[in-house]
């Protein structure tokens, strides 16, 4: 598999540091190939701005039609157009972080923001002309594996924690970006009590890292529900027999097994 390892802590030196160089040798013993963005090391613009579309400052910015236009031409600033390359030589892409205010550093946020523009990762359609999302998508025959690190304990990311569960707190990243472009989104890896970890903890993350890497080709993704799978409505509900009396976002996984319609439901 060729394998993009996106990097975004300030600290080379850091347990998520140790953990990308462990990790990308990994892979390469197991016969994968890698490539890298180290977001800090690159001084990344997060920045979305006019110039990353050649458009006229002195006009009105529609972000989504502009990044569209300089996409279909080619146009787009080189640094965004680089990083879509390597999107699009991937196979595999590993997204690396630290849980910072329950989300990803704003770098990284940066990230997406300028690279996923529309009519690359989204805002493309089929032949019939329906947008394709949610498991269609730009980016789909990729696979994706979030990896972070938490100062908090185990405990407090669990279902009953304090911080929420930790996939729970991933969900924009994990459905709302990685799904929602296409891509078949692996259980993240989260690594807690960062702040705190002695080396036995280090070795422990290691471990854990270096089987979700060889898992990578063949790890069954999340059981998202696809949007053409027949769960929602046209206005994108969930239909009610499923998951009853439960809200986001555990409604959006499907169920082992899934429920039987109700007595007359509709599918559609």
């Amino acid at each position: 598999m060729n394998v993009l390892w996106i990097f975004a802590h300030p600290e080379g030196r850091s347990l998520n540091g140790a953990l990308r160089d462990r990790g990308a040798a990994t892979l390469r013993r197991d016969g994968h190939r890698v490539r890298h963005s180290d977001l800090y090391a690159m001084g990344w613009n997060p920045l979305v701005g006019p110039a990353d579309f050649g458009h006229d400052p002195a006009s009105r910015l529609i972000v989504g039609a502009a990044s569209e236009r300089a996409h279909a031409a080619g146009a787009l600033a080189p640094d965004i157009r680089a990083e879509q390359d390597k999107i699009t030589w991937a196979d595999a892409l590993v997204v690396q972080f630290p849980l910072w205010w329950y989300g990803m550093p704003a770098i990284l946020k940066g990230w997406f923001d300028r690279v996923f523009v529309q009519g690359f990762a989204f805002g493309v359609t089929d032949d019939e002309g329906r947008t394709l999302r949610y498991g269609d998508g730009g980016l789909a025959g990729r696979r994706a594996l979030v990896v972070t690190t938490a100062g908090a304990r185990s405990t407090g990311l669990g279902p009953r924690g304090v911080h929420g569960a930790a996939e729970d707190l991933l969900f924009p990243l994990l459905h709302g970006t990685l799904f929602y472009t296409g891509m078949d989104v692996l259980p993240p890896l989260v690594v807690t009590g960062a702040d705190r970890a002695t080396p036995a903890d280090h070795a422990a993350a290691a471990a854990a890292l270096d089987a979700r890497l060889h898992a990578l080709p063949t790890a069954d993704p999340i059981p998202y529900r696809t949007e053409r799978g027949g769960d929602y409505t046209d206005d994108l509900t969930l239909r009610p027999h499923l998951a009853p009396g439960r809200s986001a976002p555990f409604i959006h996984r499907r169920p082992t097994p899934e429920p039987a319609p109700a007595p007359g439901a509709i599918r559609r």
